[in-house]
């Protein structure tokens, strides 16, 4: 029997949107503004995890 890893966290462990966002302020907070070349990773995959929580825009659904 084969079986496969998801690479997706599971519904009831992803964090909405609001949680997120609080991090990616506390990530430009504690970069003083300016991001590093890893920090821009981090938040590049911040931002990515907060686009799949946030819910989708009436615009985006039409």
């Amino acid at each position: 029997m084969l079986h496969t890893m998801s690479t997706t966290p599971d519904a009831d462990t992803r964090r909405s949107a609001a949680e997120v966002n609080e991090e990616i302020r506390a990530l430009w907070f504690r970069a003083g503004g300016t991001l590093s070349m890893e920090e821009r990773r981090e938040y590049q995959r911040l931002v990515l995890e907060w686009a799949e929580a946030a819910p989708p825009s009436p615009t985006r659904a039409a």
